[in-house]
């Protein structure tokens, strides 16, 4: 190698060295945590414009040297951050080219309707409440997705969830549909059945899920039901009443029903109308899912509310039993 050659291959080298021993020893402005976005597709540049204009950075020009010694210019993922205060140049490097956007723990309980998931997940800091309601709601990806309803009502499986900080609606509402069947297979020990099996299977456990307190009772509930469509009777839910005053209505959730609220006309009221209603009235978590599933043999045709403290119900076989002025519904 020539002499020319040898000294400029050393001056590059000191140089490199210098570069990323300043870069390293860099502080940053704000020392506070940071909410970053990286938008997908973002240029480098801009990436790093938008670091010193945070002030996650001193010098642009530093953090994108930094990038081109290390090859990393197009690794930088799109996502939201947030940023530990004080971060190092080479720190920050490392959390944005390695992806580790924010994430947000959700715990979805069991009955939530549509509707309360896309507010939990919005408080959540998951997604938007109206981008998952417009996701769950689009009947060609629940179409897609092998749903055999309209929407997600009903198949937003409940649990705890750990997604990306400004998740993408539709992934969120894909991966809850997911965990539905995931845990369905689990449960029934075969893939889903066919269709208007799965849908009748899911709104009776989405109606059991909001009538029963004791895990002990959903059986014997599910019981009541079937005994009911066998029988040709309406099946008489308040919890189908409380979906038509909260989802439909967009009324405050009763403490207790009066006959009144028994009357109002809607498909949903299973006091008006025999049969099962048109679909899910909320998301069943895997105890009414299971009653469903392997329900009980049983003579009745009748429950009720014991005992509001413990949840109890009384069943009965004649409606001599189940009377009352008012009549109390499962809190939620």
């Amino acid at each position: 190698m020539k002499k020319s050659s040898l000294r400029l291959l050393t001056l590059i080298l000191l140089a490199t060295a210098i570069l990323g021993i300043s870069c390293e020893r860099e502080k940053p402005a704000n020392t506070q945590e940071v909410r970053f976005v990286v938008e997908k597709g973002s240029s480098a540049n801009a990436v790093a414009a938008a670091l010193a204009r945070a002030g996650l950075v001193r010098n642009k020009a530093f953090f994108l040297a930094l990038l081109k010694l290390r090859g990393l210019e197009d690794d930088i993922k799109a996502g939201t951050y947030r940023i530990p205060g004080g971060s190092s140049l080479s720190s920050l490097l490392s959390i944005l080219t390695e992806g580790r956007v924010s994430q947000r723990r959700v715990t979805i309980p069991e009955g939530s309707t549509l509707r309360t998931i896309a507010a939990l997940l919005e408080d959540a800091g998951v997604c938007e409440s109206p981008a998952f309601l417009d996701a769950a709601g689009d009947k060609d990806l629940a179409q897609a997705l092998g749903l055999p309803g309209s929407n997600f009502e009903g198949f937003l499986y409940p649990d705890t969830y750990v997604f990306p900080e400004d998740s993408e609606a539709r992934k969120v509402a894909e991966r809850m549909v997911a965990r539905f069947f995931s845990k369905y297979q689990e449960l029934s020990g075969h893939a889903k059945p066919e269709a208007r099996v799965l849908l009748d299977q899911v709104i009776l456990a989405s109606i059991v899920e909001r009538e029963y307190r004791l895990a002990s009772e959903a059986g014997l509930i599910a019981s009541v039901f079937k005994n009911r469509l066998a029988l040709g009777m309406p099946l008489q839910s308040c919890a189908t009443v409380v979906y038509v005053i909260t989802e439909k209505l967009g009324k405050e959730h009763p403490s207790v029903l009066y006959y009144s609220d028994l009357k109002i006309p809607d498909p949903y009221n299973s006091y008006l109308h025999r049969g099962l209603p048109p679909g899910p009235i909320s998301n069943p978590g895997q105890e009414a899912l299971k009653a469903v599933l392997y329900t009980p043999k049983s003579e009745y045709l009748y429950f009720r509310l014991q005992d509001a403290e413990t949840g109890s119900h009384r069943f009965s076989k004649s409606f001599e039993e189940h009377t009352g002025d008012a009549i109390p519904v499962k809190g939620f």
